[in-house]
């Protein structure tokens, strides 16, 4: 098993930045492809971002294109999301997840979940 936890979030104005941490610990973390989500309040979990196991490959939703960046690096365990330009429809609770074998787009691929960090976007 891997453990997450994520940290970094906060209240920011729209346009500023903040950036996400997702700190593993339990498993080497390399051998897990990592996802951004997020969920405002009354709605859904919903996609924001994926990360294959060797950081090559990233995908994104297409309301954060352009403004987030995933990363990780795996010789510290950590993955990071680099949120820029942020828009008050940001605002949610942001987790981390992490799957043995698929960065996929969809909640149920992820077997392992951090607890979640709140931003906060004002306008």
């Amino acid at each position: 098993q891997v453990q997450l936890e994520e940290s970094g979030g906060g209240l920011v104005q729209a346009g500023g930045s903040l950036r996400l941490s997702c700190a593993a610990s339990g498993r080497t973390f390399s051998s897990y492809a990592m996802g951004w989500f997020r969920q405002a309040p009354g709605k859904e979990r919903e996609f924001v971002a994926t990360i294959s196991r060797s950081g090559g490959s990233t995908s994104y939703a297409d309301s954060v294109k352009g403004r987030f960046t995933i990363s990780r690096d795996n010789t510290k365990n950590t993955g990071y999301l680099q949120m820029n330009s942020l828009k008050p429809e940001d605002t949610g609770v942001y987790y981390c997840a992490a799957d043995r074998y698929y960065s996929g787009t969809y909640t149920y691929q992820y077997d392992y979940w951090g607890q979640g960090t709140q931003v906060t976007v004002s306008s």
